[in-house]
């Protein structure tokens, strides 16, 4: 077999013959993930097909599973109470399962009351709550998220399970020299998944009072679309069989399934043997045959909207969502508008080729001012963060008007008082349209961290659907509406004048931000 690094961009093809009942043979790709190949541009008016998708979307299914739904079943939240609320509400109301992926939990008052909903759910004796979370981030300080989750672990025996991903790469010298905090930036698991029962919310905030106050991010739910949750609840499943198990008395221990210390361990054998399991999971016959039977029956159902999960774990192999993204944003028709958001700007080098290059889309990019930034403040060298951020953003810039692209690529700036920005995704407008018909919500900020260090996940939501196209673009309006527009001024204000160190670290540093 080849080995993993070689694998990495491969799209692995599973292909499967099904006979229908009708005489009709099709030949299916389950699940790929490809190489790197080089893509044309669309001309000419936009297709769609009879259902009103964006016909050259249908490119998404080759990259793994596609979920019909109606979009009258997603709703988009704006504010972060809202989100804190729901949350709420959907695990009081849970009766079979919960489901939770996230960095971590915080410890105050809102965190608390969060978790007693968890203890309502498990009050069902049918309900099972699953909580993954880093172990990094989620062991910081002496009261932290598994000090928070313990009490159910110790009340609910067999229904209450709490995993922490532990990145391979962090071990040895490496993990005795960095402190609490610092030792984050290295890998970790950066998924944001809440499910209840059948209805998903999807998000790139974490559950911590900051992102339930003043923390703006993004928050989709899915309502009772049970395919898509099993997808998810399975993924979670999925990454916690590696992880590590939190036990009653506070110890971790490996998952009674898997053999291979992400520590002690050898760490080529445990990416691996991660990437075999991630590649049974994205290649499950269970998953893609409800693509096949689900794109059967949108023609005589209600469905107008395409839902594709997209992961990318480049640490363990899988690159589905750097692929797609690649291609989505060189193959919009020429005339496309794309907002494109991302709470810690720093672009990969390929992104940046391709928004400055290749793309025919127009960009209006939208990034946090360094007061919004969630480390403005902070002390020691944390503070010096911001900083990084926008000469990040000051040379993406003078990038910009050096190719004089200042017309077709707009820079915008977030800056609410009191708030700090964390949103991420983007808004597809196709020519002539006023409202957006893609649309990516998740957890990855489209930077280096985001592609190559941490496990992320987020969706593509393809609609026709009127409402959930108004939806999002009130969405993509009331983030826009709290910006301004960047110019070569903006750079020179005082507050922007950077220091020569932090220049000069940016430069060996940026692939961990």
């Amino acid at each position: 077999m080849l080995h993993r690094r070689i694998l990495h961009p491969l799209v692995f093809n599973c292909f499967q013959t099904i006979r229908l009942k009708y005489k009709l043979t099709l030949s299916i790709t389950l699940c790929s993930v490809h190489l790197p190949v080089f893509f044309t541009t669309t001309s000419g008016p936009l297709l769609k097909q009879k259902d009103g998708l964006p016909v050259d979307c249908k490119w998404m299914s080759d990259f793994g599973p596609s979920f019909h739904i109606s979009g009258d079943d997603v709703e988009v939240l704006r504010q972060p109470s809202e989100f804190y609320d729901r949350l709420k509400e959907l695990a009081s109301k849970a009766k079979e399962r919960v489901t939770i992926a996230s960095l971590y939990i915080g410890t105050g008052t809102r965190e608390e009351k969060l978790v007693s909903s968890l203890r309502t759910a498990l009050a069902n004796a049918d309900c099972e709550v699953q909580v993954l979370l880093d172990v990094t981030r989620g062991s910081r300080g002496i009261k932290n998220s598994r000090t928070l989750l313990l009490p159910l672990i110790q009340d609910f025996p067999g229904r209450m399970q709490v995993s922490l991903y532990h990145a391979p790469a962090l071990r040895g010298w490496i993990k005795k020299l960095l402190p609490e905090r610092w030792n984050e930036i290295i890998s970790l698991t950066h998924l944001k998944i809440y499910l209840f029962d059948n209805t998903l919310v999807l998000s790139g905030a974490n559950l911590s009072d900051n992102y339930f106050t003043m923390r703006q991010d993004r928050y989709v739910v899915f309502n009772n679309c049970e395919a898509l949750a099993d997808y998810f609840h399975s993924l979670v499943q999925t990454v916690s069989s590696f992880s590590l198990q939190l036990m009653p008395d506070d110890n971790l221990s490996l998952h009674p399934n898997w053999t291979v210390h992400p520590e002690k361990g050898d760490p080529r054998k445990f990416s691996e043997e991660a990437y075999q399991r991630l590649s049974k999971f994205l290649c499950s016959k269970s998953f893609n045959l409800v693509t096949i039977t689900s794109s059967l029956l949108a023609t005589n159902s209600g469905s107008d909207t395409v839902v594709y999960p997209l992961l990318q774990m480049y640490p363990l192999g899988v690159s589905q969502d750097e692929h797609v993204t690649e291609h989505l944003l060189v193959t919009v028709p020429s005339g496309s508008i794309i907002k494109l958001a991302s709470g810690y700007f720093n672009l990969t080098e390929k992104y940046e080729e391709i928004i400055l290059q290749s793309s025919p889309a127009e960009f209006d990019l939208l990034v946090a001012s360094p007061k919004v930034n969630g480390f403005y403040g902070a002390k020691g060298i944390s503070g010096a963060i911001p900083d990084a951020y926008t000469h990040i953003a000051k040379k993406f810039y003078e990038r910009v008007c050096d190719e004089h692209q200042e017309r077709r690529i707009r820079l915008h700036e977030y800056d609410q008082e009191n708030w700090t920005f964390h949103v991420k995704g983007l808004w597809v407008y196709y020519p002539g349209e006023t409202l957006p018909s893609v649309t990516l919500i998740g957890s990855p900020n489209f930077g280096y961290r985001s592609v190559y260090r941490d496990l992320e996940a987020q969706v593509a939501i393809i609609t026709s659907n009127e409402n959930l196209r108004k939806q999002l673009h009130e969405e993509q309006q009331n983030l826009y509406e709290r910006t301004s527009l960047v110019d070569q001024q903006t750079f020179k204000k005082p507050d922007r004048q950077i220091p020569l160190w932090v220049k000069f670290v940016t430069k060996f540093i940026k692939t961990y931000f």
